[in-house]
């Protein structure tokens, strides 16, 4: 797997197909396959790319002076968007994925052609009321590694404090294998998913939606009805806020829309593309 080495330290990419680039951000305790069965059916006209996040699951731990607060992550973002040279990109996020390409778009939107917002964090809601109880335990060495332990227990991943609020169908058990490995492997990396959690809050979300609705740029916000970790009215609340945004509802779905639904949610991101601009570059 390619990497690149920026300020913040090395971090693994996948990046398949050509055309239009578009880059896709996951979520807490995930890696860049979570998206997998959208980027299959968009790299025929589409250039993917999939970072792993230092969000507990990557396997190359970033320098331990990184900043990995939410405007940190941000800025690794927008530091790996400038070091692979891409322009008019269209960012995508789904879950933490989606705070952070929130801030990178209201903060460090040089590079950013269209956004693409799915059920995520936003506004109030980060973390969400099943997972506020992890910050304050992340003040606690080794709380974390004891609490995430569980995650290990195929039966326990679909209690609502792990992954069973994320999807209606089966839990992808071999992914999820690999990403509690990943974070037990290394404790560089339970450093970094440390510090990323003690980094919760709402406020850099607030900060970036009051940015957000000066955004000119398209916007899609693709969030699920079903949900009940991310609620459909904050993505109405997102599309209300940025002054170009159109609202798709992703049904039969939760959080994540690109494993219940992919050929919807390939659908919608492939006709945004297809039908809107790229903001003018350097405007905001």
């Amino acid at each position: 797997m390619p990497q690149l080495t920026l300020a913040q330290g090395a971090v693994h990419y996948r990046d398949a197909g050509e055309g239009e680039p578009v880059l896709f951000l996951h979520g807490y305790l995930m890696d860049g396959r979570l998206w997998e069965p959208v980027v299959d059916r968009l790299t025929p006209g589409h250039r993917c790319i999939t970072p792993d996040l230092p969000l507990g699951s990557h396997r190359l731990p970033l320098d331990p002076g990184a900043d990995l607060s939410l405007p940190g992550l941000a800025r690794l973002v927008a530091d790996l968007l400038t070091a692979l040279d891409l322009r008019d990109v269209t960012l995508v996020g789904n879950d933490f994925g989606t705070a952070i390409a929130q801030i990178v778009a209201a903060y460090q939107p040089e590079r950013i052609g269209r956004l693409v917002l799915t059920s995520g964090e936003c506004f109030d809601n980060c973390p969400p009321p099943w997972f506020k109880s992890l910050v304050p335990a992340a003040r606690v060495p080794g709380l974390l590694t004891l609490l995430f332990q569980f995650l290990r227990l195929r039966a326990v991943r679909r209690m609502p404090f792990g992954y069973g609020r994320l999807t209606k169908g089966d839990l992808p058990h071999d992914l999820i294998d690999e990403w509690t490995a990943a974070f037990f492997a290394d404790p560089a990396v339970r450093r970094d998913c440390t510090k990323v959690t003690r980094g919760f809050g709402p406020a850099p979300l607030f900060d970036a939606a009051r940015k957000l609705a000066s955004f000119d740029g398209p916007a899609l916000i693709a969030f699920a009805p079903d949900d009940r970790t991310f609620p459909y009215e904050h993505g109405e609340r997102l599309a209300a806020t940025i002054p170009s945004a159109r609202l798709r509802a992703v049904p039969d779905s939760m959080t994540w829309v690109m494993r219940d639904q992919p050929e919807l949610t390939s659908e919608l991101i492939e006709e945004f593309i297809r039908t809107t601009h790229t903001r003018p570059v350097g405007q905001f």
